[in-house]
């Protein structure tokens, strides 16, 4: 449409719930310095009189009611047919102009308090920058269906045909039973080994020490690891859903606060299988992803071989991973230059993609298409160059390296030229990352 002829765009308001949220950042700060200077503040409160303290915190709420209020009442959002604008800021203002064909995911959030309100915030990953732009927050409603028209666009909709267009269908791949992320959260070693170091280390600092405050200290930032690897976990992960609509798959979970991703087409740079060792005998594997821009990092929490290879099959399609025959190091030389531990290396190359695996207690497979091979390098360190080893590093666009580990010098060099190769023509070939194409 020509720009004389384009309707202007149609400015819109966060919901009114938003000012709430916005007053915590000068509550939270006002806080924080009470703190910090609690003999000063307790000093000065004793000084007044019970009147006076309570016109203060009033004269407080009114200051802090007042600038979430004006801080909601500047802000403002636009679509149009090539971005999205978000203007905002009291003293400062920003504006924000989202190109739609450089959205590569549009994530739902709903914390706890806002699913009881009925709001949800929009979060925006944007190809080139580090830090999501979000939208908080918008009736519940309302998210999803400017998710809707916005991923529409993306895709190349005429605007009107993209308001109409609602939320593409889905259909449900993959379900976590709550059970299954139970018995694997107590099946990981890792949560074990935090378990006894968040009470054996504090336990010692008191022995040694009698400080409470060192057992304190000590104490805290163990808890809070073993709580963010177990309970946290838990929370976050709890009632995992996996979709596949033509957006891309969908990812719900979370058991208080309700999150909805969207793992991007043709954005995936590497995929990661972790197998820990107590999983293996029930056949129990963890999906991992690499997207460029983006830090949605798990895929399938916990599930069955069978099961993640198939969810994973939507994510690289053609790859077949059971079908990956992996080639062990060499013994002969491999035992001196990692000793024990290079019985984990292994690697297997197919048409479509390139696998290195490693490790022994906890066996991880990284998976990367060729297309997403940006460079690829041979390095070979002194010990290894004795023995007739090398390394083989393949990097992506996600910041990620794969590594092919403690493979002969010859093959090694034969590796890196192939794979260049097939990188190049897997390029040439690819498809272009678009959404509801196909």
């Amino acid at each position: 449409m020509p720009a004389a002829l384009a309707a202007p765009a149609v400015e819109r308001r966060l919901h009114l719930l938003t000012p709430l949220r916005r007053a915590w950042v000068p509550i939270g700060a006002t806080v924080g310095v009470a703190v910090q200077q609690a003999d000063q503040v307790q000093r000065w409160a004793s000084g007044l009189s019970v009147t006076l303290r309570v016109l203060v915190l009033a004269a407080l709420v009114v200051v802090f009611g007042v600038y979430g209020f004006l801080s909601w009442w500047f802000t403002h959002y636009a679509v149009t047919d090539t971005e999205l604008r978000i203007r905002s800021g009291l003293l400062f203002r920003r504006t924000a102009h989202i190109r739609l064909d450089r959205i590569q995911a549009i994530d739902v959030t709903r914390p706890l308090l806002a699913r009881v309100a009925g709001v949800a915030k929009l979060r925006l990953d944007v190809i080139g920058t580090e830090d999501k732009d979000e939208l908080a927050f918008l009736e519940e409603r309302e998210a999803v269906a400017l998710r809707a028209e916005l991923l529409a666009r993306a895709a190349g909709f005429a605007p009107a045909e993209a308001v109409s267009l609602g939320e593409a269908p889905q259909r449900e791949l993959l379900r976590v039973a709550p059970r299954d992320l139970v018995v694997s959260l107590l099946l990981t070693l890792p949560a074990w080994g935090a378990l006894a170091a968040g009470i054996g280390v504090p336990v010692a600092v008191w022995w040694f020490s009698g400080n409470h405050w060192a057992t304190i200290a000590t104490m805290l930032p163990m808890l809070g690891g073993l709580w963010s690897g177990t309970v946290g976990r838990f929370l976050g992960e709890f009632d995992w859903r996996v979709a596949e609509s033509p957006d891309g798959l969908r990812l719900d979970h979370g058991l208080l606060d309700r999150a909805h991703e969207t793992v991007p087409p043709g954005r995936v740079q590497t995929v990661r299988i972790v197998e820990p060792l107590l999983w293996r005998r029930r056949g129990w594997v963890r999906v991992e992803l690499a997207v460029a821009g983006s830090k949605n990092g798990v895929l399938v929490p916990v599930a069955s071989r069978e099961a993640a290879q198939a969810v994973v099959a939507r994510v690289l399609p053609g790859a077949d991973l059971a079908a990956l025959a992996f080639g062990p190091s060499p013994k002969a030389g491999s035992r001196w230059v990692v000793p024990v531990w290079w019985r984990g290396y292994a690697l297997a190359v197919s048409a479509d993609v390139f696998a290195a695996r490693k490790g022994l207690l906890c066996r991880r497979t990284e998976i990367v298409p060729h297309a997403k091979v940006q460079s690829v390098r041979l390095t070979q360190g002194p010990w290894a160059r004795v023995h007739g080893l090398a390394d083989v590093h393949l990097d992506t666009g996600a910041d990620a390296t794969v590594t092919a580990r403690l493979r002969p010098a010859a093959g090694a060099a034969e590796l890196l030229d192939a794979q260049a190769a097939r990188s190049r023509t897997s390029r040439a070939d690819a498809r272009p990352d678009r959404w509801m194409t196909g």
